[in-house]
């Protein structure tokens, strides 16, 4: 039975959103408020509503509204750090929608749920994790905090994209038996692309070493609720999985879930950590979000998502028109909107699905970059989503529309014709970094351990050394070519003669590496005893 049949079954189950009602019930009631917060339900504003006019007043007025509803825990609203009642519901009615055993709303957006997740595999300092090395920043942050080790596992480069997706099977299989005191593997699935991949192996695998998967799926909150969809990170079996609730479906700007099913995760120490990282003064408007996203979810079902499912699907058709501009595809990462047949073959594609929902484009001869294309399009008001050196993408919702497709449409086609044939920047210089990046791959599966620590490293002094004499020592810096943001090292990562290799391709290509003192590449921070000083520059 798929989402959409269960859907239907339980639906008068699930169309109550009982934490909103509460609030809405708190309204009614006009009581008089001796708590906190200070604006006491918005009157503050609705008294400053009277003694202004014009915009001033137009923005009080709408601040007074939304605050009627940002309440405290008293009375019949429940405590998201020990629920029992309306909140303790609401997460219930969420489990049973997205097909979990256990949700927790969160209010400091999938970041505080990657922490948390991740801090609950580690119970002693120096625990070991399997980490995706394209992971988002919060991932790194969870490793200082825990004071954690992490093999890096290499992703996979789409040869035609040049876009990083998910490491390979084989990389985690011989990550796992090298390393079999891995406390968890952490994996990021779809990526910012909508490039997602099968994780029923990556399941299995983890299971066979009876730990658990744990999947960043902050922009998969739709996936699964959808016959178009992919298949969610629960379905395949991953055991605790984050959602960004707010990106891909209504909930507000730091919104978000995280997911639990299965033996393997750590659930009393989850939620304790879950109090620790959380505020003690949790945002109701935000935890109300949370439940009537879930609750338009249960009432519409698949319906919900077929205006802005549309939306998308005509726009990739009317690219068709537009020969300047490529689309990303399922499969054949690339094809030009000029061909009536797909260029290349599945051999390119380093994914296995693709987001619908997310349209991602770039110029098809390189004559403009995806950060030009980014701003030209703001100039017609259309703001997409982000941008590369190459692509810009662009997300649909539930909430989009076709008029927001048909301006998109119009604005790429005076974009298309006030071009011009003279390029702007130089693409090729990307072609070679992606495939310098992508030869990394093969010769390099997954880093050796490498520590995090929030305090700062007790390692020795750091020295500037020249790149060809850095094969061996510890890197004091972190080396992220971009594109495609990959880091290469992280600080306290043992450099390689293969990582050395791979720096000196990408000087002389010209990459740009974030976090590299020495732009140039031609110099890198280390760590040095005593005994390597005089090498390089002190720092």
């Amino acid at each position: 039975m798929n989402r959409s049949e269960q859907q239907s079954e339980n639906r008068l189950f699930d169309v109550r959103a009982p934490l909103a009602e509460a609030l809405l019930h708190y309204i009614s009631e006009k009581r008089t408020s001796f708590h906190v917060p200070g604006h006491k339900n918005g009157a503050v504003y609705k008294q400053a509503v009277q003694e202004t006019v014009g915009e001033q007043q137009e923005l009080l007025h709408r601040m007074a509204q939304l605050l009627a509803i940002d309440v405290t825990e008293i009375e019949g609203t429940d405590d998201l750090h020990h629920p029992m009642g309306v909140i303790a519901e609401a997460q219930q009615l969420a489990a049973h929608c997205f097909g979990a055993e256990e949700t927790h709303f969160l209010v400091g957006g999938s970041t505080v749920g990657n922490m948390a997740l991740l801090m609950s595999c580690c119970s002693q300092p120096g625990d070991l994790i399997l980490v995706q090395r394209n992971v988002h920043k919060s991932v790194l942050h969870a490793l200082m905090m825990a004071g954690a080790r992490a093999v890096f596992l290499t992703p996979r480069i789409d040869k035609v994209s040049g876009l990083a997706t998910a490491p390979h099977i084989d990389v985690l299989a011989g990550a796992l038996q090298e390393y079999p005191e891995a406390k968890a593997v952490f994996l990021t699935n779809p990526n910012y692309y909508g490039m997602g991949i099968d994780l029923r192996p990556f399941t299995q695998a983890a299971h066979r070493h009876e730990i658990p998967l744990i999947v960043d799926e902050a922009h998969g909150a739709h996936y699964g609720l959808h016959p178009s969809f992919p298949e969610s990170a629960l379905a395949m079996g991953a055991d605790g999985v984050v959602q960004s609730t707010h990106k891909m479906l209504s909930g507000m700007t730091m919104s978000a879930m995280l997911h639990v099913q299965g033996p393997y995760v750590a659930r009393k120490r989850l939620k304790q950590l879950l109090t620790m990282l959380q505020s003690s003064s949790p945002s109701y408007p935000l935890m109300a979000s949370l439940d009537v996203s879930r609750q338009w979810i249960d009432v519409k079902g698949a319906q919900a998502f077929e205006q802005g499912l549309a939306a998308a699907m005509w726009l990739r058709e009317q690219m068709h028109q537009l020969p300047r501009f490529e689309l990303l595809v399922k499969q054949e990462p690339y094809v030009s909107v000029e061909q009536s047949e797909p260029c290349g073959s599945n051999d390119f594609s380093a994914f296995d699905n693709l987001d619908p929902m997310k349209v991602v484009i770039r110029e098809k001869d390189d004559y403009i970059s995806g950060y030009d294309l980014l701003e030209k399009l703001a100039e017609y008001g259309c703001v997409a989503e982000m941008a590369d050196l190459r692509h810009v993408v662009f997300v649909f919702t539930l909430g989009s529309t076709l008029q927001d497709a048909r301006r998109l449409i119009e604005a790429l086609q005076s974009i298309a014709v006030s071009m011009g044939n003279k390029p702007s920047y130089d693409g090729t210089g990307t072609q070679a970094i992606t495939q310098s990046i992508g030869s990394l791959t093969s010769s390099r599966p997954h880093s050796e351990p490498v520590p995090f620590s929030i305090y700062e490293a007790n390692v020795g002094t750091t020295q500037q050394v020249l790149l060809q004499e850095a094969a061996g020592m510890v890197a004091a810096e972190a080396v992220i070519p971009y594109p495609p943001g990959i880091p290469l090292l992280y600080r306290g990562e043992t450099i390689t003669a293969a990582a050395v290799n791979e720096l000196a391709k990408l000087a002389a290509a010209g990459a740009k590496c974030h976090d590299a003192e020495d732009y140039s590449l031609q110099t890198i921070k280390v760590y040095v005893t005593k005994d390597q000083m005089g090498k390089g520059e002190l720092r």
